[in-house]
């Protein structure tokens, strides 16, 4: 400040000595003048002062308007660049995924479409084989049939010979019933149907034959219903797995379609994407060069405007003071009255640079003068405010202080790249976290909406088991009721007709008893009687009963014995019919019923493993957004110290490096040594 004080000083003086010559010392005294002057330049340089702060005010205005909306525009920029880019990675993951579940379903659709075709031609084989057997079967049981028969009616060896050939010519008939039907065949013909001594009938004599007979018919009867209930289920079963085959098919290409309009319409939004981001890519590095050129120059102008200010508030405090010190009485007064010619302020003048100009060297102001150099080349307002404290400062203080900066600069350099380095690290191990943790609950979301969606389909598909099962159950009760009913009737029937023929046996046998022993009585008494001309009319015919009238009655009740033999039989088939459907029913009904247990039991496991899976995903969730919340709230910690720290570390690193050698180069100087030569 003294130095502006001696510098106004001497132009005060020169210009005062170049106009005293020409006017009246008496009408203006030196100090008048002097204060006119300074007057004059205290109301310009304030006036210049709040002009430039008002030119600088709208100028910092623009800058932080453009600045604002620059950085708007790049955040924009770059978050739509992160969505752009997460979307086209997210959209090559979906396709690749699409593409691998359309090659898979492929796959499955040949796989299947072979399993369909095969499962066919084996089935039509097995058909072809079930008829053919079917049909020896039904042979073979209608010829052994028909052998019984002309057996039990005792037909002539004739026609018991051809009913056993035609027995013995059947494929399915064992070679050991084959065998002994041969050797029987060739025994003589009266040893198959021999007469019988006594007068009521003959005896039959083959009746072993017919019991191998009826073994037999029972045994191909048996493995015939056997071998249909074994079709039934062989075709049940490849209705089943066709039908299965058939919906995987169609299940398949359906969703073969409609992943591969997804994929389209998957790889369409990501070329747009791909489009949108060399766009905006292109935008963001315009608006960022803009923003660093604008920075760059706001920059300067603010150290620009900061130095002018602070020049000229301290030239107008100078001023000021000046003004102060020339006009107190102290000053004016002894002037006006000791010093009215204009050598007084000369002499002041040239006094007060002697004196200012003994209290510092020469080394000093070379010093002050190449800090000042220095800091208004590289805008260092360090070095600014080092060189003005060198030029006034005593010379002792401004070494040390020079070498305090250095050593003060050297610290902060050490302090600054440890500090880097950490923020670096922790800036890098944060941003994986936040991305991992970002990446695991886009994950996790989608797999918890697809778990709730299959425990959802799961829970419904376990009720629709649970009601087809009571809808099972509820029919086979009632099959069980209505056949426990029909079976007692059905056998209170065969009861009472079997009771019915013991009785109609009975009648008959006493009829006929009857009517014997009768017709025997009557012939005997008519024998003994000698009838008389003039006897009265009596008969004229032997009496043997109502035999017309008794042989009527029992042909009426070997009728009625027929028919409840009849009854007896069709309600023997009946019941037996009956009771294979009862069976047949309930065996196809527990079989259904237990697969759709066992299927309703898989489908509750599945459910119980999805839900548990869910649990944990929901877990795994929460704990992934707290992890990211934590590593936001962290990254929101490190960024006032780490990222928003203005000027970017490598700058800070060249300033610093530059305010270091001006320095080191000043205290050279201050030491004597050589002035270095400014780029």
């Amino acid at each position: 400040m003294m130095s502006h004080i001696v510098k106004t000083g001497v132009l005060f003086a020169a210009s005062y000595g170049a106009q005293a010559s020409s006017r009246n010392v008496a009408s203006v005294t030196p100090i008048q003048k002097v204060l006119e002057l300074m007057d004059g330049m205290l109301e310009k340089g304030i006036a210049e002062k709040k002009s430039e702060e008002v030119k600088y005010t709208a100028f910092n205005q623009w800058c932080g308007d453009q600045t604002r909306i620059r950085n708007d525009e790049i955040a924009a920029g770059d978050a739509e660049i992160e969505r752009l880019n997460a979307f086209i990675e997210k959209s090559e993951s979906e396709i690749r995924q699409l593409t691998d579940r359309i090659d898979e379903l492929d796959a499955d659709v040949g796989r299947w479409t072979k399993d369909k075709a095969s499962a066919a031609d084996v089935r039509d084989k097995e058909a072809v084989d079930f008829k053919a057997t079917v049909v020896d079967y039904t042979e073979s049981i209608d010829a052994i049939a028909g052998a019984i028969q002309v057996l039990k009616k005792q037909s002539s060896p004739t026609a018991q010979a051809e009913a056993l050939i035609q027995v013995t010519k059947q494929r399915l008939v064992p070679a050991a019933a084959k065998k002994a039907l041969t050797a029987l065949l060739q025994q003589p013909d009266e040893m198959l149907f021999r007469e019988a001594p006594e007068a009521y009938g003959y005896e039959f004599q083959s009746g072993g034959v017919v019991d191998m007979l009826l073994k037999l018919q029972d045994e191909f009867t048996t493995k015939k219903r056997e071998l249909e209930f074994e079709e039934m289920n062989a075709q049940h079963a490849f209705e089943q797995m066709t039908q299965q085959l058939v919906d995987n098919i169609e299940n398949a290409e359906h969703e073969i379609s409609k992943k591969k309009q997804v994929r389209a319409d998957t790889q369409a939004a990501k070329a747009e994407a791909e489009g949108d981001l060399a766009d905006t890519e292109k935008a963001r590095a315009e608006d960022q060069t803009y923003l660093d050129d604008m920075t760059a120059l706001c920059n300067q102008k603010a150290a620009d405007f900061a130095s002018r200010q602070e020049l000229r508030a301290q030239e107008i405090g100078a001023l000021q003071k000046a003004i102060e010190v020339i006009s107190s009485k102290t000053v004016a007064g002894a002037g006006e009255t000791y010093l009215p010619s204009a050598s007084f302020v000369q002499r002041r003048a040239s006094a007060l640079v002697q004196v200012k100009s003994g209290e510092s060297s020469p080394w000093q102001q070379r010093a002050a003068s190449f800090l000042a150099d220095a800091a208004q080349s590289s805008g260092s307002r360090l070095l600014s405010e080092a060189a003005q404290r060198v030029a006034a400062d005593p010379f002792v203080k401004v070494k040390k202080m020079v070498k305090d900066l250095i050593s003060k600069l050297m610290e902060e350099a050490t302090s600054e790249t440890e500090h880097k380095g950490w923020c670096d690290a922790e800036l890098a191990k944060n941003k994986q976290t936040r991305e991992s943790r970002t990446q695991d609950v886009a994950d996790l979301t989608a797999e918890i909406e697809d778990l709730t969606a299959t425990i959802a389909q799961l829970t419904q598909d376990v009720a629709d088991l649970a009601a087809a099962v009571k809808e099972l159950d509820d029919a086979m009760a009632a099959s069980t009721a209505e056949r426990t009913e029909s079976k007692a009737t059905n056998e209170q029937t065969i009861k009472e007709a079997k009771e019915a023929q013991a009785a109609v046996e009975e009648a008959t046998a006493v009829v006929k008893d009857y009517y014997a022993k009768s017709a025997e009585a009557t012939a005997f008494a008519q024998q003994s009687q000698t009838p008389g001309e003039d006897a009265p009319e009596t008969f004229d015919k032997p009496y043997q009963g109502m035999l017309p009238e008794g042989g009527n009655v029992v042909d009426f009740l070997e009728v009625i014995l027929s028919d409840f033999v009849r009854l007896e039989s069709e309600t023997a088939a009946t019941e037996a019919a009956e009771q294979d459907e009862f069976e047949t029913f309930m065996f196809e009904s527990k079989k259904d019923k237990a697969l759709k247990q066992n299927e309703s039991g898989h489908k509750a496991n599945k459910k119980t493993n999805k839900e548990s899976a869910l649990h944990s995903a929901e877990e795994e969730l929460k704990m992934n957004e707290d992890q990211l919340k934590a590593a936001n709230d962290y990254y929101d910690k490190l960024k006032p110290s780490c990222v928003d720290s203005g000027i970017n570390y490598e700058e800070r690193v060249k300033l610093r490096e530059e305010e270091i050698q001006s320095l080191q180069e000043a205290l050279k100087i201050l030491q004597g040594q050589d002035l270095p030569t400014m780029g």
